[in-house]
This record gives C-alpha cells, structure tokens and sequence, in this order.
C-alpha cells in the first residue's frame, strides 16, 4: 500500500506514526456497487496521539467522474426515483446495519474524528442515526401528491394537481468536523426522495464517511450506483462535482469562503445548490438571568468537540455592569472540564482534528490579546496530539477579530452591552446567522429577544432544539437552504404541475 506525504501537509507538519488498531480501517470507494481501492492513499491522523489510523483512497478525477456517470445512470434507468416503498425498506436495512454496526462505528470514529466517547453517544453517532429511521417514517406518509381543484378557464373546465419528483443526482460533501451527522442528514433525505447520490468524504476525517459506504454495499439492498462514497486529498474532484453537468443539486457543509467558490462554479449549469456555512453564535445572557446556570451552558458550549462545531456559541454577550462577575465565573467553570483521551469516558473535550487547525485557533487566540482582551483561561497548546486549552477571553471588542471571525477552536470571546437593544445590535452585527441563546428569569422575555436575532436556530434557557425533525440551517452568510425535518426533504424535491380537461 502507498501513502503519501498528505499526512504532514494535513496536519502542520506533524508527521503520523504507525499503530496497531483492532479495527481494519484500511477502506475503499464505493462506486456504482462496488468497493474499489486506488493505487494511491492518504493516511488519517488520529488527533488524540498524532498516530496513523489507517489509510483512505486517493480518489481523483476519474473516480468522481466514474460516481458521477453511475449516479446518473441509476437516476435515469432503474425504477429507484419512483419506488416509494423500496426505498422505506432499503432505509429500514441501512438503519438496522448502523446499530448493528455501532460500536465499531463508535470506536473509528473516536479514533478518526477525535471525538470523546461521551460525545459518540449523543450527536457525533448515535443521535445521527435516528436521522435515517426519522425519513424513513416520513416517507410513509409525506405527501407526494396534492389535489388543486378544478376551475373554469377560458369556457373550460379543468382538473389541476401538483407530484413531488426527486430532484435527480446530488453532490455531497461534507466537512470534518460531524462526518456521520453531516453525511446522514444529506443522503438519507435525498435518498428518501429518489435522488441518486455522491457523496465525498472530507480529508481530515475519511475513515468513518468510507464506513458508511461500505455498510450500504454490503447490508443493504439500495442498487448499484444509487449512492457512491468517495475520498481525496485533492480538489479537483471535489471542484467537478460542482460543476458537473450530469449533477443536479449541490448540498454541501464547510466554511463560508468555500461555500461562496462553490455556489459561483455551480452557476454555470444552473445547479440547486443548498450549504450550511460558518457561524459566529452569541449567547446572550441578560441581567435577571441565572447567572452560574448562564456560565455553566456557556462553557460546556464552547468545549463540545473542542469547539470545531459551527452552530456553538463563540460569543457571550453579558451585561456591562455584571461583566467581570460572570467572566469569572466562566473562568472558573471551563478550567475544571476534563480534556484529554477521548477514549477516556471521564473526558468531557478531545483534540483539534490537526495540528494545521491547533496553530489556526493559537493564532487568533494571541492576536485577541495582543489587541486587548484579557486572557482569563487556557491559550496553550497540549501535547501529544492536537489539544487546545479551553480558553476564555474577557473584555472583548465586538469589533474585533475573535470576535466576528470563525475560530473553530474551545475559545469563548465575552463581550459586555449595555442594554436589550445593544445585545440584539452586538449579536446581529455579523456575517454570520446560524444559532443563537438567550438566558433570562423569564422564557417570555428571552424568546422577545430571540425573535430579534436573524438566526435559524435559538436556544431559550438551555433548551435544544437538534433533533432529526427539526430543520437546520442559517441566515445570511451562514448558508442557504434546511437540513432535516421536513425542510430537508424538500431540499432534493422538485414541483411538477398537471392539469388536465374535465370531459363534460
């Protein structure tokens, strides 16, 4: 087997070492049926240690294209965009196969994403699974068809009716950060309604994505070329699948720079596109709010995954007059949580997923105090592999740039305001709308304010609102379109009107 040197440019230079594992994670492709290596790999990194967990195809462009054409192929020739009840079973296989198959997916997925166990439980494995069982329920009994009436036009009387029609060949890709969450809430509503699919695993995080290919290859009855799984080092297979003429729909997750190139290169063919791009969410805490309760959520936000998570509260907004109390507060409460070994169930935050990414969160954290904020937590690098103290910056402009800038890191910017409307002005004055949270003495009042923050989603009091059935998505520059629930369905289908002439 080859392997590249992508493993030290992935990873800032830190070169990965070999280990033994239990786990066979040498993967391949799945395209149109069938599981394929490449002559050329790239090695996965496990962030907790800087070891090499196994290797991953080097997909190029002859791969996406392959998965492009078999896509399209069974699109447009097998009864699979039109056979509603064997697609729910084949969704039924796929969910049964990932809980037969959890606890090796769980120990690859700490190993190839860094994700504590804790965090395997709930929305980096077990929670994205009920993605797939929530769709396949849905598809039982969404409506694909509604009845217009009928109406006299022009001396006639006519019968009208629209049908819902998949959407046809979807590019998929995703970013490192949630693989099975992100690939399961862009397949499985895709496939729920008839589109055909490639879906294109990020570099950082490989192994897990080429899972889950491999579990429809071979425990599922879903037909050769309906879905194909790739991976790449490179680019130019992710550039071709947006730009494609045989794709009809580009749904993709990762940072809103990328998220601009690709909606540009779509534009030419005209593509559906739909994204969830970056986030800079503030939680918003006002001055008859429990103020240990405001600092215990705020802290344990920011940590989730190490803070490589779009939709976490970066920025806390808290009165001017109670700044310094709260930001105590949150100094002291984000000091004791538990980082270290994911595979510790004690350990509460893993690693960055690379050491590239760790000198990226560093970066801004110096600059932040080189322009002002006070550093009240963390700021060091942890070795071995890629940890990042949980941070805390006080006394933070909302200005600047750890403010307004995607960090991706466990680094929580506090920012004082003066009033109601200041916060509603400080948390709104950002590219970004993707979350959000309020915290006051009254649920009536936070949801006051919430309504006047141009975010998709919204945290009141500690409440959560992810679930399979809730639809996802941002504002402004955080990205276009829904995933899961209903919305997300809708995503990948398209509206056919009919109307035909009532005989009298």
């Amino acid at each position: 087997m080859s392997s590249q040197d992508t493993v030290s440019a992935a990873n800032g230079g830190h070169g990965g070492r070999e280990a033994a594992t239990v786990l066979d994670v040498d993967k391949r492709l799945l395209i149109d049926g069938q599981l394929v290596a490449t002559e050329r790999t790239f090695a996965s990194i496990n962030p907790a240690t800087g070891d090499i967990v196994g290797y991953a195809p080097d997909a190029g462009v002859a791969e996406a294209e392959a998965s492009i054409a078999a896509a399209r192929r069974a699109f447009d020739t097998t009864s699979w965009s039109t056979d509603v009840e064997f697609r729910i079973k084949c969704l039924d296989q796929f969910h049964q196969a990932l809980l037969d198959n959890l606890e090796e997916l769980r120990e690859l997925t700490i190993a190839d994403v860094g994700a504590t166990v804790q965090l395997t439980r709930a929305n980096q494995l077990e929670a994205p699974i009920r993605i797939v069982r929530y769709y396949a329920d849905l598809l039982r009994e969404y409506p694909l068809s509604e009845d217009l009436g009928e109406i006299d036009i022009s001396g006639q009387r006519h019968k009208r009716w629209v049908e819902k029609e998949a959407a046809g060949v979807v590019s998929a890709i995703v970013a490192y950060n949630y693989p099975t969450q992100l690939a399961l809430a862009k397949i499985i509503p895709a496939l729920a309604a008839g589109c055909t699919v490639v879906l294109k695993a990020a570099p950082d995080t490989p192994l897990v994505t080429l899972a889950l290919g491999e579990i429809i290859a071979q425990h599922t009855d879903i037909p050769a070329g309906v879905v194909n799984v790739i991976s790449s080092s490179e680019i130019a297979p992710g550039e071709l699948m947006t730009t494609h003429p045989d794709v009809d729909v580009v749904t993709f997750t990762g940072s809103t720079p990328t998220g601009r190139r690709i909606m540009a290169a779509a534009a030419d063919t005209m593509k559906k596109v739909f994204t969830e791009l970056g986030g800079k969410s503030a939680m918003i805490v006002l001055e008859d709010a429990d103020f240990a309760m405001a600092a215990k959520f705020a802290a344990g936000t920011v940590c989730a995954h190490a803070g490589q998570g779009c939709a976490l509260t970066t920025r806390l907004l808290v009165p001017r007059a109670h700044h310094d109390e709260i930001a105590k507060m949150v100094a002291a409460i984000i000091r004791r949580i538990p980082f270290g070994d994911p595979t510790d169930p004690q350990n509460y935050m893993g690693p960055l997923v690379s050491g590239r990414q760790r000198e990226k969160v560093d970066a801004m954290v110096q600059r932040a105090i080189a322009d002002g904020a006070e550093l009240l937590a963390g700021g060091t690098k942890v070795d071995p592999g890629f940890f990042y103290e949980p941070t805390v910056l006080a006394g933070v402009d909302p200005k600047s740039e750890i403010a307004q800038d995607e960090v991706f890191g466990p680094v929580l910017a506090i920012i004082p305001f003066d009033d109601d409307d200041d916060a509603v002005r400080i948390a709104n004055d950002s590219i970004y709308g993707l979350s959000g949270a309020v915290m006051s003495a009254s649920d009536e009042r936070a949801i006051a304010i919430a309504r006047r923050i141009r975010t998709g989603t919204m945290g009141i009091n500690g409440g959560n609102y992810f679930g399979p059935d809730v639809p996802f998505g941002g504002y402004k520059q955080s990205g276009i379109g829904r995933e899961c629930g209903r919305e997300g369905l809708e995503e990948f289908l398209e509206t056919k009107a009919f109307a035909v002439v009532v005989k009298p």
